[in-house]
C-alpha cells in the first residue's frame, strides 16, 4: 500500500502547492519546490513517534497535519501539513514503522519497572 498526497491550501483544501508526499512501506519522501526542487527521504524504521493534529479550518475542509518524530539527522521532525486522509496516514506510518523496526531488529525496549528498585545481589 502507498499513499501519495499533496500539501494543500487551507482555503477550500485546494492542492495548488508544489509539495508532494509519498508514504511507502519502507520510506517517506517529501518533494518540495518548483524552480529548485528538494527531495527528502526518511526510512520508516527511523520514525519513533507520530502525531496527528487538525485546526478548526483544517477540520472544515477535511485536512490534517501529521508530524513524524524521527531519528533522522537532516529532519528530526517530518511535517506532512494540510493533507487529506491524515488519520489513515498516521495509522499507516505507525504500523509500518513498527514493522520496519522489527524487520531490521532495531526495536528499542524501555524498562518502565515496577517502582521499587532493590539490589538483587544484596540479600538484606
Amino acid at each position: 500500500m502507498e499513499f501519495t498526497e499533496r500539501k494543500r491550501w487551507l482555503f477550500f483544501g485546494l492542492p495548488f502547492t508544489f509539495t508532494k508526499y509519498a508514504i511507502r512501506e519502507d520510506m517517506i519522501t517529501i518533494d518540495t519546490g518548483l524552480l529548485r526542487t528538494v527531495e527528502n527521504d526518511c526510512y520508516m524504521y527511523k520514525v519513533q513517534d507520530v502525531q496527528h493534529s487538525a485546526t478548526l479550518v483544517e477540520k472544515m475542509f477535511g485536512l490534517g497535519t501529521v508530524t513524524c518524530f524521527t531519528g533522522d539527522t537532516t529532519h528530526p521532525q517530518l511535517i506532512l501539513s494540510h493533507i487529506k486522509h491524515s488519520k489513515q496516514i498516521k495509522e499507516y506510518i505507525l504500523d509500518q514503522s513498527e514493522k520496519a523496526r522489527i524487520k531490521r531488529r532495531t526495536v528499542n525496549m524501555l524498562d518502565i519497572g515496577s517502582g521499587d528498585l532493590q539490589d538483587l545481589d544484596d540479600p538484606d
